[in-house]
């Protein structure tokens, strides 16, 4: 009788790893493909907008809202080679979804209204270095430069690491949600920080959709 009930017990494994295995295949295959050009575009606008602000005419930020937060879609741009250089996750704001979950991946909500805890959509200048209680401890305070996103300071939104946020993507699941700032692994913050600390005129962050 033991034998059986461990004979059965292992083939209730089995399946459901096979099954895990194929799901997981078909999710992975079903990945949908980011669609750079578009990137390439929003890039052209954005070196157009650093030269005409005499912004850093290097590399941007560019920041896809329109892709689900599991792929990439935190862009360092290098205006010099005209391609990205960095690509990473971000996560975006929970808004009335549960913080540090993944409830808006798909279709996130923007709102540049305080205590939203939404993202706000626009250009921000990158600006001071500060300490952060989150992630590596490190922070950049925002500055939003439009209509949609000019409440970003009174409303702390600040671009930092957070250890929730996963170093490669995670399709189909997403970046945990927080209360609107950007953020990023910490392990890729260690990448972004000395790229940041070392420009010598403000960096573009624009978040788009």
């Amino acid at each position: 009788m033991k034998k059986k009930i461990v004979f059965l017990l292992l083939a209730v494994v089995v399946v459901a790893y096979g099954y895990s295995r194929i799901n997981y295949k078909i999710k992975s295959e079903n990945k949908p493909k980011v669609d750079t050009s578009r990137t390439d575009n929003k890039a052209k606008e954005a070196l157009t907008f650093c030269q005409k602000n005499k912004y850093n005419e290097d590399f941007c930020i560019l920041i896809d809202m329109s892709i689900h937060s599991g792929l990439n879609r935190f862009f360092v741009y290098d205006f010099k080679q005209n391609k990205i250089t960095h690509q990473m996750l971000v996560g975006h704001g929970c808004c009335d979804s549960p913080w540090s979950q993944d409830w808006s991946k798909e279709s996130p909500t923007f709102s540049n209204k305080d205590g939203s805890h939404c993202s706000a959509l626009g250009k921000y200048k990158i600006g001071q270095r500060a300490w952060s209680d989150w992630g590596i401890h490190v922070k950049y305070v925002l500055h939003g430069l439009e209509e949609t996103n000019n409440n970003a300071q009174s409303r702390y939104i600040v671009f930092h690491s957070w250890e929730k946020v996963s170093d490669t993507e995670i399709y189909p699941n997403g970046t945990p949600e927080g209360w609107g700032c950007p953020t990023i692994s910490n392990t890729n913050m260690k990448i972004i920080d000395p790229i940041l600390k070392a420009a010598d005129k403000p960096v573009l962050m624009w978040i788009y959709k």
